[in-house]
Formats: C-alpha cells, sequence, structure tokens
C-alpha cells in the first residue's frame, strides 16, 4: 500500500460506494417474472460496518435503481442511498452540502466511467481490480480484490488502516 494512499485516506470522514461491479460482481441477474437478484459480499459488508463503527460516515450512489439494492443498504445501516443516478458528482455536491464536507474528506469506490467525475475529484477515488481500464488509469489507487469479491472491504481497510484505527476495529471483535 503506498504512502500516498494512506496520506490520502487520513482525513476520510464519507465513503462513498457503487454497487454493481463494487458492492456486487457487475452481473445482472434477471429472472422470467422480471425481477432481479444481486450478491453481495459479506467481507465487504463487515467493512462497511467497520468503518462505520469507526465514526465514518457511508453512502451508496448507484445507477440503477432496484429493491434489493434497498434491503442491502437498511441490513448495514448505510444512511445515505442514492440510486437511479448517473450524474454521480452531481449528486455528492449535494451530500457535501447536507454534511458540511469538503470533497478531500470523500473517498469513493468505483468501476466504471460514470464513476470517473467523482474518483477525480474527491481526496481517495479508488478502483476495484476488474474497473475498466480507463477508470484504473484514473484513479489514486485500485484494489487487488475485484468488485463483489472484497473489495470494498480492503478499502475499508485502507481508509481505517490510514486513520490508525484497523488494529482497534479488529480489537472490537476479540
Amino acid at each position: 500500500m503506498s504512502n500516498d494512499l494512506l496520506q490520502r485516506g487520513k482525513p476520510i470522514k464519507l465513503a462513498v460506494f457503487d454497487v454493481d461491479g463494487v458492492l456486487t460482481d457487475g452481473r445482472l441477474y434477471f429472472l422470467e417474472d422480471g425481477s432481479e437478484f444481486k450478491t453481495f459480499n459479506t467481507l465487504d459488508g463487515q467493512g462497511i460496518k467497520m468503518l462505520m463503527n469507526a465514526g465514518v460516515q457511508t453512502a451508496i450512489i448507484s445507477g440503477r435503481k432496484t429493491p434489493v439494492v434497498e434491503r442491502r443498504a437498511r441490513n448495514l445501516g448505510i444512511p445515505h442511498l442514492f440510486q437511479g443516478r448517473e450524474d454521480k458528482l452531481v449528486v455528492l455536491d449535494g451530500l457535501l452540502e447536507q454534511l458540511g464536507l469538503s470533497y478531500e474528506e470523500v473517498a469513493y469506490l468505483g468501476d466504471d466511467l460514470p464513476d470517473l467525475p467523482v474518483i477525480r475529484r474527491v481526496g481517495l477515488g479508488m478502483a476495484v481490480a476488474n474497473a475498466a481500464a480507463f477508470v484504473r488509469e484514473h484513479a489514486h489507487g485500485v484494489t487487488q480484490a475485484r468488485g463483489g469479491e472484497g473489495a470494498a472491504r480492503e478499502f475499508c481497510e485502507l481508509i481505517l488502516r490510514a486513520q490508525g484505527r484497523l488494529d482497534a476495529a479488529n480489537a472490537a471483535y476479540l
């Protein structure tokens, strides 16, 4: 892990996640009745809970809208959920105004072109390992894990490590 990423992670007060390709593997599953389902990684969910327990706020901004994501956000206790929004930077602008935060205090994890404006603007903008090549090239860092396979956990632990809170977050479970 680079010193640059650790420095960028120190001031983070809000971690924002895309869903498809980040919290999931990016596949869309549709049943015959038109409903859909997604699979989420429990390691990612635990990482998000660890962040929140350490005082870092969390949000989801997704281009798609589905009740499954609403249920997942509710289960994890993620207070800020924005779905069906391709204009992610506009959404983030409003959230920062509401929370009284600056871009330097935001970390974002994404995987595709709609995420790129936010990745380039925030203090810590990261891409998952299997993100689009152009997005990986312009991110501050890239996770080793793929989307839906622990990338969000890695991102969360990076922030906790940068803030000197990872050991305490892990010790809470001893």
